[in-house]
C-alpha cells in the first residue's frame, strides 16, 4: 500500500488503466447511443492512452516542462503522450484531465490525499475548460463528482482519497442518465465517464493493491439509440476571435463566462499563466474587452466569415490537410492538392501531417466531428512552431470537396478560408449506411440491418433494399434545390450502386449534374452531396 504517488506508481497507474480500458473497450463502443454502427469512445480511449504510454517508455519529453521531481516528469511525459495521441471529443477532454492531474503534481515534493485532491479538481477545471459548451451527464460530471468527493475527505490519507473519488465517480456514472435525456432513452450511461471510472479504479488498485468492487452499471440488450448532440459552431456568429492572454486562472474564468454569453465555438485552454483564447462572435469590441479586463491579450486575430475585416500579412505559403477515411478518398483529395491524413487519426498524426506540408499556413478539414475536435487541438499546437492553422469545420467529405474545388492561392489566406467555409456550407449532406442495432429513430423504428438515409446527421429515410433507399434519399435533398449532385461509393458497396443512382437521377432530374467517385469509405455504401 502506498502513501505517497510516485513515478513508478505512476508508469503502473498508466499501464494497469490502459489494460482496464482494452478490457472493456468494446463495452464502451456499445454505450454508443446512435444506430449508426460507428462507436467508438472506447477505442478512442483506448488510443489516447496507448500514446501516453508510449511517451512513458520513451522517457523522452521535448518541452521545458519544469517538473522538478520524479513523478512531476512522469506525470508531464503521461499527459503529453495523451494529448499528441488524443482522438474523438473523449481523447481531447482525457488528454486536458492529465494535463490538470500533471500541473498540480509536478512540482510537488510529495503527492499524499490533499495533493491527489486538488490535482483531481484541476483536472476537472480543464476538462471543463476544453469544453465550449460544458453538459452535464458527461465525462465531465463523472471527474467532477470525483474531485468533490475528493475535497470532502478532508484527509492526508492517500488510499482514502483515491478510494472516494473513484466510489464518487461510480456514483456519478450511475446517474448520467438522469442528467441527459439521450441516455435515459437509450438506457445506457456515458460511455466517456465510464472510462474514466476505470482509470480511477485503476488507480487505487495501483495505491491499495485491492481492485475497487464498482461493476459496470447494466446496458440494455437492445437500446434504443438517439442523435446525439454533437458539438460545433452555427453559422450566426460572423467573426473568429483569437488570441493569447496572459492572467491568472481567477481572472480567466470570469472572462469564460463573458465570452460564452457572447458567441460559440468557445474554446480556452491553458498553461503556466498563457492561455489559447478561440471564439465566433458577433461583437469583437466585447470579446477583445473581455480579455483586457482578464489580463493582457496579444497575438489577437480578428476574422469575419464573409470578408477580412484584420490585416493579413502575405503568405509565405499555403496548405491545406484533409482526414480521408478510404483510399479513394484519400486520392480524390490529392489529386485537389491536398494532404490526406487516414480517418479518426490522432493530435499528434494530424499536427505531423500540417508540420509535413512545410507551410506557414494551412487548413484542415476534418470532416468529421471527432475529428473536428482533434483538429482545433492541433490548432492550438501547431501555433507553437509558427503555423496558423484554420479549421473549417467541414462534416462529410464531400463538403470537403466543395471547400476544395473554390480554393484560389491568389486570394489571401483569410479570404480563401471565408470562401472554403463558405462552400462547405452550402453543400448538403447525406449518408446511407446498414443500421447496426434496433433503435428508435425520429424517422421511426429501425432493425438491425435497416437501411437508413442520413441527412446532416438525422435519420430522415428507413428502407429494406438500398438501392431504393438511396434513390428515395437524392429525390428527398433535391425537393430543397441543387444543381450538383456528388456521389461518394463506400467500400462495401454493391456493384452498379452509383449507375443506378446516376440513371435515375437522369431520368427524374435531368438538368442536374451528377459526379460519381469510388470513396472506398467504411460502413457507408454511399455518401451524398448537393451544391
Amino acid at each position: 500500500m502506498l502513501d505517497t504517488l510516485d513515478a513508478a506508481a505512476v508508469r503502473r497507474w498508466c499501464a494497469s488503466g490502459l489494460a482496464a480500458l482494452k478490457r472493456h473497450q468494446g463495452e464502451i463502443d456499445a454505450l454508443n447511443v446512435y444506430p449508426v454502427p460507428d462507436g467508438d469512445t472506447g477505442t478512442n480511449l483506448v488510443l489516447t492512452l496507448t500514446s501516453a504510454q508510449q511517451a512513458l517508455a520513451m522517457d523522452l519529453d521535448t518541452l521545458a516542462d519544469g517538473a522538478a521531481t520524479a513523478h512531476g516528469h512522469a506525470l508531464r511525459l503521461m499527459a503529453r503522450g495523451a494529448l499528441l495521441g488524443a482522438r474523438g471529443n473523449s481523447g481531447v477532454i482525457l488528454s486536458q484531465i492529465l494535463r490538470g492531474f500533471a500541473d498540480a503534481l509536478a512540482g510537488v515534493p510529495a503527492v499524499r490525499g490533499r495533493e491527489l485532491a486538488v490535482a483531481l479538481r484541476d483536472a476537472t477545471t480543464a476538462a471543463y475548460a476544453a469544453v465550449a459548451r460544458p453538459m452535464e451527464g458527461t465525462l465531465l460530471s463523472v471527474v467532477s463528482a470525483a474531485a468533490g468527493a475528493a475535497e470532502r475527505t478532508g484527509s492526508d490519507e492517500l488510499r482514502a482519497v483515491a478510494r472516494a473519488a473513484a466510489g464518487a465517480a461510480a456514483t456519478a456514472l450511475a446517474r448520467t442518465p438522469e442528467q441527459l435525456p439521450a441516455l435515459a432513452r437509450a438506457g445506457v450511461v456515458d460511455a466517456g465517464g465510464r472510462g474514466l471510472c476505470l482509470l480511477l479504479d485503476a488507480l487505487v488498485e495501483v495505491i491499495t493493491g485491492e481492485s475497487p468492487q464498482h461493476p459496470a452499471p447494466p446496458l440494455r440488450a437492445v437500446p434504443p439509440p438517439v442523435t446525439a448532440v454533437r458539438e460545433t459552431g452555427s453559422l450566426e456568429y460572423a467573426y473568429e476571435v483569437q488570441f493569447l492572454l496572459d492572467a491568472e486562472p481567477e481572472a480567466v474564468g470570469r472572462m469564460r463566462d463573458t465570452l460564452a454569453t457572447l458567441g460559440d465555438c468557445l474554446v480556452v485552454v491553458g498553461d503556466s499563466g498563457t492561455w489559447q483564447v478561440h471564439v465566433h462572435v458577433n461583437d469583437v469590441g466585447a470579446a477583445i474587452e473581455a480579455g483586457v479586463v482578464a489580463g493582457r491579450p496579444h497575438q489577437i486575430s480578428v476574422t469575419r466569415f464573409a470578408d477580412q475585416l484584420a490585416s493579413v500579412p502575405a503568405p509565405d505559403g499555403r496548405a491545406a490537410v484533409v482526414v480521408a477515411a478510404g483510399a479513394g478518398l484519400a486520392e480524390l483529395f490529392a489529386g485537389e492538392g491536398a494532404v490526406a491524413v487516414p480517418g479518426n487519426p490522432s493530435t499528434g498524426e494530424l499536427l505531423e501531417a500540417v508540420l509535413s506540408t512545410g507551410a506557414a499556413r494551412v487548413v484542415v478539414l476534418p470532416n468529421d466531428p471527432d475529428a473536428q475536435a482533434v483538429a482545433n487541438q492541433v490548432a492550438e499546437e501547431a501555433h507553437r512552431f509558427g503555423v496558423q492553422v484554420s479549421v473549417v469545420p467541414t462534416r462529410s467529405p464531400v463538403q470537403a470537396l466543395a471547400a476544395l474545388a473554390v480554393r484560389d492561392p491568389r486570394r489571401r489566406f483569410a479570404d480563401d478560408v471565408i470562401a472554403m467555409a463558405e462552400a462547405a456550407g452550402a453543400c448538403r449532406y447525406a449518408e446511407v449506411c446498414h443500421a447496426g442495432r434496433e433503435a428508435l429513430t425520429v424517422a421511426g423504428p429501425c432493425r438491425a440491418g435497416d437501411v437508413l438515409a442520413l441527412v446532416e446527421g438525422e435519420v430522415h429515410l428507413i428502407g429494406v433494399d438500398l438501392v431504393d433507399t438511396c434513390v428515395a434519399l437524392v429525390d428527398r435533398m433535391l425537393g430543397g434545390g441543387g444543381e450538383l449532385v456528388t456521389l461518394l461509393v463506400g467500400a462495401d458497396a454493391p456493384e452498379g450502386l452509383a449507375e443506378a443512382v446516376r440513371t435515375h437521377l437522369a431520368r427524374r432530374w435531368p438538368f442536374v449534374e451528377v459526379q460519381a467517385y469510388q470513396g472506398g469509405q467504411p460502413r457507408y455504401p454511399l455518401l451524398v452531396g448537393v451544391e
